[in-house]
């Protein structure tokens, strides 16, 4: 019987009467309906950061159902949990005194960004400074102005025109970017989106220098440098933020994911003082960001985030990104210089990716996919990106699942070429 579940980014046609059912997670592995038990080698859709079926969580979601289910944000109202969150958050951030606005996913925040950074500059007296600047391979989440920024060609593709003035450059070259600021006109440019890493994209690792020089630029021309996170926070590069890995000041931090583990939907922005300050002068007449999700700050969904964050200090899992890196390069070791791999990514976080060679894809461009499945077959659950596969492992993961990662990725390399 066909079941009238439309999936994300999938061919239906092909889905229907093949789904891969789930049913339950504990730790690093997860479970099918068959009984199977594989590696969740992507912790899920990067968000699984310390594995799954934690009780902690269970508790204070429970917890907080029983006191007080939901209840919303808007104007003056407020919960318990969502300020608590907004006061931690604030306290790990890497400016003082920044504002958190929260969202229920990382496209929520993303355009909550956009919209912020024009606003900032409307209420400070430049208007025209709309213009938003995204990388090449960049993913910045399926909403409107995520859609635009973001620099996968073919997620914008069959939707019609895309929101206006956006522009992408080179993901890799920061003279890319101020030749842009400079075409476009600094005093139009209102931001530019970074991801530290670059996820979906293909796990494509900045340069040595990249970051740093990209901020600069960006301050030099007075254009809002935005730190997408919400792959790279929560330990996945090894820091609360993934940004704060370098020493740079960005003006805005978009985080989702790792921020519940993934066990609840849930984003937050962390937006600089100087960047809020119109927003915040308390003087009458001051501007109101009309913008805001029905589940802004939702009770439960901070509860579990709040619970998340006891779990990564109690566990000492935000290291776990910058200890985990090199283990999981040499982990896929096996995969360097084999005939059907152009490159391996790896050695900056827990996150990797497996590049198929040109001729593998011009054989069969369904060859990610193909080689996804082969990984499942050895018991290890991957994502098929673009050329290749992603990993993007739990932080709880140890020797054993990565043993099993690089012996899948061998066997299953052999049987797609062999």
């Amino acid at each position: 019987m066909h079941n009238p579940l439309w999936h994300p980014f999938a061919d239906m046609g092909a889905v229907d009467g093949d789904r891969f059912v789930i049913t339950r997670g504990k730790g690093s592995y997860v479970w099918d309906d068959g009984g199977r038990r594989y590696f969740d080698a992507t912790a899920s859709l990067w968000y699984a950061n310390f594995g799954h079926g934690r009780p902690e969580i269970t508790k204070a979601v429970t917890a907080q159902l029983e006191k007080l289910d939901s209840y919303n944000l808007f104007g003056y109202y407020a919960n318990e949990p969502a300020l608590e969150l907004a006061t931690r958050l604030a306290d790990l951030a890497p400016f003082d005194d920044g504002k958190i606005f929260l969202g229920s996913g990382g496209g929520d925040v993303v355009d909550t960004a956009v919209k912020i950074a024009r606003a900032h500059f409307v209420h400070t007296g430049q208007p025209d400074k709309v213009h938003v600047i995204g990388r090449t391979q960049g993913y910045h989440g399926t909403h409107g102005f995520g859609t635009a920024v973001g620099g996968i060609p073919v997620n914008a593709e069959g939707f019609g025109p895309m929101a206006s003035g956006f522009s992408h450059v080179a993901y890799d070259s920061a003279e890319a970017l101020e030749a842009e600021i400079l075409r476009v006109g600094a005093d139009r440019v209102a931001a530019f989106f970074c991801e530290p890493v670059i996820g979906a994209g293909g796990v494509l690792l900045p340069p040595e220098g990249y970051i740093e020089a990209a901020v600069e630029v960006c301050h030099r021309h007075g254009v809002l440098f935005v730190a997408d996170c919400v792959i790279a926070a929560f330990g996945r590069l090894g820091t609360w933020f993934g940004i704060d890995r370098w020493t740079v000041r960005p003006d805005m931090i978009t985080t989702a994911k790792g921020i519940t583990g993934g066990t609840i939907p849930l984003a937050a922005l962390l937006v600089s003082p100087e960047v809020a300050a119109p927003f915040f002068t308390g003087s009458p007449g001051a501007p109101v960001l009309r913008h805001g999700p029905t589940y802004s700050g939702h009770p439960v969904a901070c509860a579990a985030s709040l619970a998340t964050l006891d779990i990564y200090e109690k566990d000492g899992l935000i290291p776990r990104g910058r200890e985990l890196e090199k283990p999981l390069a040499d982990a896929l070791s096996g995969a360097v210089g084999h005939p059907a791999v152009r490159e391996v990514r790896a050695g900056l976080g827990f996150l990797a990716a497996v590049e198929l060679g040109a001729d593998v894809l011009a054989a069969d461009p369904g060859a990610p996919g193909k080689l996804q499945r082969l990984m499942r077959d050895e018991g290890v659950l991957v994502r098929p990106v673009g050329k290749g596969i992603v990993v993007s492992p739990p932080l709880v993961a140890g020797d054993a699942e990565l043993d099993l990662l690089g012996e899948a990725v061998v066997k299953a390399l052999g049987k797609l070429v062999g």
